[in-house]
């Protein structure tokens, strides 16, 4: 069992988490079984881009490690190794962190890391520039002004579609159990629930602030999604 005082920072964002099994609920019981039963004080939850490195519930977490005492404590060593800015500044925050994945890691092996993922997304950047910059120097016409490819155009417009309700989905998934834990502390009203994300810093699925409208789309949405599962 883990020993001393632990806050947890989760992470989920709106596209690809629901099907890899990286949604809120497995960071949870990834980080209980890592903790086994020891004492976790509180919880920050965020959703949004794994690109973005302004991240507000993060700053809050950090912030009440450093009053608390507690050291940070997240599911998968993925969920903040993205880039070389973002770990300095958690390295500089002087708070002691752990992955429930991988406890052994230390801070070199995670700034290694940081910076090899960073170098991978630039190469595979500058591979692609090139590619493309080349094909337009031999006089290839690209995308879908190739007369060919109109019937392509359709099909990945009905793709968009299929796609975009995936997305809308999944971000259902990672957010609806913090909806119900805001209704199991007697809020029940959509403009009620719709304060409470807000304050919680949590972005709709386009970013933006929530309404009792959006709130009442996703609990919609969640009766879809046991029909599906049935």
């Amino acid at each position: 069992m883990a020993v001393g005082k632990y806050i947890a920072y989760y992470r989920v964002s709106t596209d690809r988490q629901g099907k890899s099994g990286l949604g809120l609920e497995a960071q949870r019981k990834a980080v209980s079984d890592y903790l086994g039963g020891g004492d976790l004080v509180d919880e920050y939850v965020e959703i949004e881009s794994g690109k973005r490195t302004d991240r507000p519930k993060l700053a809050d977490a950090l912030a009440a490690c450093k009053r608390q005492k507690a050291k940070l404590v997240i599911a998968k060593l993925d969920r903040l190794a993205r880039n070389v800015h973002f770990i300095s500044g958690l390295m500089e925050s002087g708070v002691d962190f752990v992955a429930a994945d991988m406890p052994e890691a230390n801070k070199l092996t995670v700034h290694i890391m940081a910076a090899m993922a960073e170098y991978e997304r630039e190469q595979i950047s500058i591979r692609t520039k090139a590619a493309l910059q080349a094909a337009k120097a031999r006089g290839q016409k690209l995308g879908w002004s190739i007369p060919s490819r109109r019937k392509e155009q359709a099909s990945a417009a009905r793709k968009g579609v299929i796609a975009h309700t995936a997305s809308a989905d999944n971000f259902a998934r990672n957010v609806l159990p913090i909806i119900h834990d805001i209704e199991a502390a007697g809020i029940k009203t959509l403009k009620g629930i719709s304060v409470a994300l807000n304050d919680r810093g949590i972005k709709t699925a386009r970013g933006g602030k929530w309404y009792a409208a959006t709130v009442k789309n996703v609990l919609a949405r969640e009766g879809r999604l046991s029909e599906k599962a049935a």
